[in-house]
């Protein structure tokens, strides 16, 4: 899905911005002779090979370091410490824990997603998992930039996203810290569904990220939250991917609201609609 999502985010962007540049007179504005536009399998298999496989590569080893597992064992038997022995679950769970949080999906190995401490382990790798949900739809605002040949644009997209995303956080965090009662004091804050070792922030933080991207995984019980807390992830869930939205999917939903704006606008001021320098009309309204 994410090697999709980025195929057609690129597609949408190189079919927007190229043909009108190239002057081709066909239907649709697909030129006949071009080395340019590219194609939609080529642009899948590069989003794989060169964006997707080596940043997992990379995560996992990060992730192993911050003490998730990674072996080939099933069901074992481990001692404990107060006597005893427990049956724990092995697998290549920080190989396939990249791969869940990069191409935002859920679930997780264990069916207790980014909670369980095989998986999500510490404070760090909490931020890191946290990190390889918004890295791959902040960063192709940039792509977007130079593939339009204007990296103002792309920037101009990132603040907007990045806006959102701190209005969001900010709002999050201000709602749980300030949990007031007496089950809140004796729990030491807004505490029930989610893990002591992440905390109030760490678990705002993640649900903030993964609302807003539309990523399957959790570290906490949304349904747990405070009532505004609650409800913040459930307008984040329903705002539409683009701040920042999934892996290509933020970008191409980002990309259409600004076409839809800079129409209304143009309509507004008594200006024809324009975007990178291209007119507005009918055809893209509808396809928008």
């Amino acid at each position: 899905s994410a090697a999709v999502g980025m195929a057609v985010a690129i597609a949408l962007v190189r079919g927007f911005t190229l043909p009108r540049a190239l002057g081709s007179a066909r239907a649709g504005g697909a030129p006949t002779r071009t080395g340019e536009l590219g194609n939609f399998w080529a642009d899948l298999v590069r989003g794989v090979v060169r964006i997707l496989l080596p940043i997992s590569v990379v995560g996992a080893l990060v992730l192993v370091a911050c003490g998730v597992i990674q072996n080939f064992s099933g069901i074992h038997e481990v001692g404990q410490f107060t006597g005893g022995t427990q049956q724990w679950n092995g697998g290549a769970v920080a190989s396939q824990e990249v791969i869940k949080e990069l191409g935002t999906n859920g679930g997780g190995y264990f069916n207790a997603n980014s909670a369980h401490p095989f998986e999500n382990p510490n404070g760090f790798s909490n931020l890191f998992e946290i990190y390889l949900i918004l890295l791959i739809p902040f960063a192709l605002t940039r792509t977007f930039g130079r593939m339009v040949g204007s990296l103002r644009q792309g920037y101009a997209i990132l603040a907007t996203m990045a806006v959102i995303w701190l209005g969001f956080t900010a709002l999050m965090m201000w709602t749980e810290f300030a949990g007031r009662g007496p089950a809140f004091e004796l729990a030491g804050g807004a505490m029930e569904g989610k893990e002591t070792r992440f905390g109030i922030a760490g678990s705002s933080l993640f649900a903030v990220a993964t609302t807003l991207t539309s990523t399957g995984a959790v570290n906490s019980f949304h349904s747990s939250y405070t009532g505004f807390g609650g409800g913040i992830t459930m307008l984040g869930m329903q705002l539409g991917e683009i701040a920042p939205g999934g892996v290509g999917s933020g970008l191409y939903g980002m990309l259409i609201m600004a076409v839809i704006a800079v129409f209304l606008a143009g309509l507004m001021v008594g200006r024809t609609p324009e975007y990178l320098g291209k007119k507005i009309g009918t055809r893209e309204i509808t396809f928008a």
